[in-house]
């Protein structure tokens, strides 16, 4: 029922605004495709402009973080979505809004959800693996490349290479690059010129294009071929803002054809400065050592032991002579303090020599047998007995034997003290 008003009569904005949030109310949760013109996310919300696809009509909407995050594909500004939303009309203010519940990408954004959805199952089997990586070949002897027949992928390529190094020397194989067979077709080619002993890199080129063009490059079995396959494989699809799996699995991401011809062979030019600017380096090296042991020869050759080296040995000469000097008095001196010690020991041995007493005097008489006579008692009278005197014997015979007392016997002379 239409509410009665005139300006004798007029309704308060509260009023207005209740019935108006009343009638919002009534209308459900509908199902709406837009697209997102503006997207701003605070504290937990985001808030979001809604575009018809056709008409120049727009509208606010509202939802928590969590739904946008809950799509399977990423949201952002310019994304064509289908989004399920209830109408909110908010008195205070007197703005109409939308509340989203869901989110769900269309077209494009739902083809990049598929592609990313596939990417995780093959990381999370190891495909990606950086440790799988198989290493470039510095100068590779020939090199395959899967290209689209007469495209400018291949002249780049080509061109570019051949620009760098004159002889390099390529297997090109012809194969679809967009359609429902260029999987196929590229993984084909692949497998001929993994077989090819002579190809020790191959190179997949293709110029840019949509999503669509570069599907096949994300084909999964061409992503198990390019995994599988022995020989390095670069990958050079010139499609920056959206990354086919293919780059993700090659040994070697190229951002264009013509990135992969600098990237896959050396400049013969900067090859041939290097070796210049290096064996001017290794000239530098050795001019600056023999510098370096010419100025430490000159100094050992200054040093006195070298420029006069008879020097040395003559002040060891000298110094061996006075040692030597030294030597034969001490030898001397310890000769002659040996040899009177010797004579001193030699008086002593003669002063104790029977020898020496009987040449003071003294006799030693025995008898027959060659027995001392040390008393009279041994020697009866008439008894037959040798005496010793130091120069002889004297033999004699005994008329009698008298005790003599000991003052009567005569004392030896007293021999001089050696000491």
């Amino acid at each position: 029922m239409a509410l009665e008003t005139s300006a004798e009569t007029p309704a308060p904005l509260r009023q207005i605004s209740q019935l108006l949030a009343g009638y919002v109310d009534r209308l459900g949760a509908v199902w709406i495709e837009a697209e997102i013109a503006s997207l701003t996310r605070r504290q937990g919300m985001c808030f979001l402009t809604l575009r018809d696809l056709q008409a120049k009509v727009s509208i606010e909407a509202k939802c928590h973080a969590s739904v946008l995050d809950a799509s399977h594909a990423p949201i952002t500004e310019g994304s064509r979505v289908v989004v399920h939303a209830k109408p909110s009309f908010y008195a205070p203010r007197g703005s109409l809004a939308l509340e989203l519940r869901e989110i769900r990408p269309q077209g494009e954004g739902e083809l990049l959800a598929q592609l990313e959805r596939r990417k995780q199952l093959l990381a999370a089997e190891g495909l990606f693996d950086p440790r799988l990586k198989k290493p470039l070949p510095v100068l590779p002897r020939g090199i395959g490349l899967i290209t689209g027949k007469n495209s400018a992928a291949e002249r780049d390529v080509l061109q570019n290479a051949q620009l760098r190094w004159a002889d390099v020397r390529f297997v090109v194989r012809h194969a679809l690059m967009q359609g429902n067979d260029s999987a196929r077709d590229v993984m084909r080619a692949l497998a001929e010129l993994s077989a090819d002993a002579s190809v020790d890199l191959i190179v997949i080129a293709r110029g840019g294009g949509s999503i669509e063009d570069l599907l096949p490059f994300s084909d999964e079995g061409l992503i198990r071929a390019v995994h599988a396959c022995t020989v390095p494989v670069v990958s050079a699809i010139g499609h920056e803002p959206d990354t086919p799996i293919l780059d993700l699995v090659a040994d070697l991401r190229a951002s264009t054809p013509t990135d992969a011809a600098k990237r896959i062979v050396p400049d013969v030019r900067e090859e041939l400065a290097g070796v210049a600017a290096m064996r001017e380096r290794a000239l530098l090296a050795v001019r600056s050592r023999v510098d370096r042991e010419q100025r430490g020869l000159a100094d050992l050759r200054s040093r006195p032991v070298l420029a006069r080296p008879a020097t040395l040995v003559e002040a060891e000469e000298v110094r061996l002579h006075d040692v030597r000097d030294r030597a034969r008095r001490s030898l001397g001196h310890r000769l002659d303090r040996a040899g009177d010690e010797i004579g001193h020991h030699l008086a002593r041995v003669r002063g104790l020599s029977p020898l020496a007493t009987l040449q003071r005097g003294y006799a030693v008489a025995q008898l027959a047998d060659g027995a001392v006579i040390t008393s009279i008692e041994q020697v009866p009278d008439g008894t037959e007995l040798t005496v010793r005197v130091a120069d002889g014997t004297i033999r004699a015979r005994t008329v009698a034997a008298l005790p003599a007392h000991p003052a009567d016997i005569p004392l030896p002379p007293e021999e001089p003290d050696d000491d």
